[in-house]
């Protein structure tokens, strides 16, 4: 189909794109109506049979293997290497708790971490006396500087890098596959937080060259909440034995050989999940990877994220926060005499904005998607525009809709 009408097509299948302008895939993404069609028919089955068959389990065991094979597709990996997890938070904390920690040990991040990725990172620097270093690497936007800054970081001996592959604050999307390999020269592990990448801009973890990649289900890959996945290098894997063995299950032991843990990434695999979500989970990247097209999508993003931040950078009194050309799908930036929380609500309230503020930088994002319409996002320009030229107290009012029958139009 030629582009508006393939979007038309898509936006139909996600009926959340009709609820407003859909900017805040970051948070949690549009679900396919066919997702949700999938999670009732699982949930309607529990619910007239129960969940207590031994057949039931049995069949939720494959269910559970095609989810680590849809995400394996979309993420191009084995799926033997990936294991599923209920966050992203989840599979950075079972990577970083199975490492050898000792007081004194360096971990080294970067000053726009997530609290997901910070708060296992806290934890061990008050639990065993870690030293946490967040590198400066300005917006992100520069390579080089980055490299740089982490290559003389790892002249003295570190236990781990620990990065996420696009910003949540700026949306530079980071070189991470460098990183680890500076990393790996220099004896650390590198774990990436890929919550704003996976599904998002294209990640092909077979060749990234890090050790774990820990991503969310209900971002970018239109999943339910409560589900994500880690990928996991087999030989760092197999080389591994988690430090949180007890808060995993049987599903991580091979039973049958005593129960010794299984290889690879399914040694990290607890279980406890909410089965509908696993097949919602699978369902989601079953459609993105064979009705949308991955690289369509990715593509048409990249685009549409780009003009944005061309045309809000035009606009006098607004200040970018993404570098241009940062290579992702998120677009920051700051309004001139707005806070960043009035200018969200004013956004939404206004042309229906679905987007989010950034209290710790005190910046509005919006999360670029391909459901997205040139003329939606024209849209939203011009909405920015117009707070650009006034402040809180100047904005000419919004139009109001007298409702019948309310206490300002009282019937009669």
């Amino acid at each position: 189909m030629p582009d508006p009408e393939k979007v038309a097509a898509i936006r139909t299948l996600l009926p959340a794109t009709a609820a407003g302008i859909y900017l805040n895939a970051g948070t949690c993404g549009p679900m396919p109506a066919e997702t949700q069609r999938a999670m009732d028919e699982q949930a309607a089955s529990e619910l007239a049979v129960g969940r207590a068959k031994v057949d039931q389990w049995q069949a939720f065991g494959q269910r559970m293997a095609e989810a680590r094979s849809s995400l394996a597709a979309a993420l191009v990996a084995d799926p033997d290497d990936i294991a599923l997890t209920h966050s992203t938070t989840d599979g950075i904390n079972l990577v970083v708790s199975s490492l050898p920690w000792v007081p004194g040990d360096r971990v080294l991040t970067t000053n726009h971490e997530h609290p997901g990725v910070l708060g296992p990172l806290f934890a061990l620097r008050d639990r065993v006396g870690v030293v946490v270093e967040a590198l400066d690497i300005g917006d992100g936007g520069d390579d080089a500087r980055t490299l740089e800054v982490f290559g003389r970081a790892l002249e003295r001996p570190a236990r781990a890098v620990v990065v996420s592959h696009a910003l949540w604050t700026t949306g530079a999307v980071l070189p991470v596959d460098r990183l680890g390999a500076l990393a790996r020269a220099a004896g650390a592990v590198s774990v990436i937080d890929g919550a704003q990448s996976a599904g998002a801009i294209p990640v092909m973890l077979d060749t990234l060259r890090v050790d774990a990649y820990a991503f969310p289900g209900q971002k970018w890959l239109l999943g339910p909440e409560g589900m994500g996945g880690l990928w996991v290098d087999r030989a760092f894997a197999d080389a591994t034995t988690p430090s949180t063995a007890g808060y995993l299950s049987y599903s991580s032991f091979d039973l049958t050989r005593g129960g010794v843990l299984q290889p690879g990434a399914r040694r990290f695999e607890a279980t406890g999940f909410h089965r509908p979500s696993v097949v919602g989970l699978a369902r989601s990247c079953g459609w993105l990877t064979m009705y949308v097209g991955l690289p369509w999508s990715m593509a048409r993003a990249a685009q549409l994220a780009a003009a944005t931040h061309d045309r809000l950078a035009s606009i006098p009194g607004v200040r970018m926060v993404t570098p241009r050309g940062s290579g992702g799908t998120l677009v920051t930036f700051r309004i001139n005499g707005w806070t960043a929380a009035a200018a969200a609500s004013e956004l939404g309230a206004r042309v229906f904005a679905i987007i989010r503020d950034l209290p710790p930088i005190d910046a509005v994002r919006i999360s670029v998607g391909f459901w997205n319409t040139e003329e939606e996002l024209e849209r939203l320009a011009t909405a920015v525009e117009l707070l650009a030229g006034h402040t809180p107290e100047t904005i000419p009012p919004r139009r109001t809709l007298a409702v019948l029958g309310s206490d300002d139009q009282p019937l009669g």
